[in-house]
């Protein structure tokens, strides 16, 4: 089985399940190592409905550090940034100070807009579906560029509800993006949270896969679970993809250093 490296906790407020809920999934489909990968706090008032409080860190770091006690599976401790303008002021600084073994950049809002909460899906009905994807695109460039992730989330999210640009738009986006990841040796993970989710599909789609596997951008694999049933699902999928483009190794990692493996067999 393959380690699942994006995990949340109830400390985001919205999951359920107590973190040795996860662990315990994890151990019964045979997963050899887990990362919990919540959503990091910011003294910037940052979407605070999805996300824990500061002062709720070391409460975090605690939980997964009860977990680090040799048993199987292992526990990494990481965490899922959200980037928004302005935010590298904090993150420079302490994510550095925190020893993560994983850090997983992400973008959840395109200027004020939650695009990819179901609260705020109507906004898709008058949207210019290109347009939004450009201006998405844009911002993830600024991640791949920042220096301070291991790896990227979700890479599509945008097309959580269906809203889709044409392929031909979406190469041409996407292809800086990706040049700029490999560039500065990051990843990407696999996640299979789109499967659960109206568009039916992991993240990010076969073809932006393609494209990474070309520019030898290295892959890992995560769930987004936020409940204990989560963890692990459809990996076989995952890794079907995985192997369809070309890919024969991942990337486990420790410490933020990332060790090439080969692929299990299908």
């Amino acid at each position: 089985m393959l380690p699942d490296y994006h995990i949340h906790t109830a400390l985001c407020k919205h999951a359920t399940g107590d973190v040795t809920e996860y662990r315990s999934g994890a151990k019964k489909q045979g997963i050899p190592e887990i990362c919990f990968a919540d959503h990091v706090p910011n003294p910037d008032g940052y979407d605070p409905a999805h996300r824990m409080a500061l002062d709720q860190f070391s409460s975090y770091r605690e939980m997964i550090e009860a977990l680090q006690n040799g048993e199987t599976p292992e526990v990494l401790l990481g965490v899922e940034v959200d980037y928004y303008e302005g935010c590298e002021r904090f993150l420079r600084e302490w994510l550095p100070a925190q020893e993560f073994d994983f850090v997983l950049g992400s973008v959840h809002f395109i200027e004020e807009w939650g695009f990819d909460n179901p609260e705020e899906r109507h906004v898709w009905d008058s949207a210019d579906i290109t347009a939004t994807w450009r201006k998405y695109f844009n911002v993830l460039l600024k991640v791949a560029n920042s220096g301070l992730f291991d790896a990227v989330g979700h890479l599509d999210l945008p097309k959580k509800f269906g809203h889709r640009p044409k392929e031909k738009d979406l190469k041409e986006m996407v292809q800086p993006v990706l040049d700029s990841i490999a560039k500065t040796g990051m990843g990407i993970e696999l996640n299979t949270s789109g499967l659960r989710k109206p568009v039916g599909e992991i993240y990010p789609s076969p073809f932006i896969v393609a494209m990474a596997r070309e520019r030898e951008i290295p892959i890992c694999f995560g769930s987004d679970a936020h409940r204990p049933d989560d963890v692990g699902d459809r990996f076989a999928l995952a890794l079907d993809l995985a192997r369809e483009v070309g890919y024969t190794d991942y990337f486990r990692i420790r410490q933020r250093r990332k060790e090439l493996v080969r692929l299990p067999e299908a």
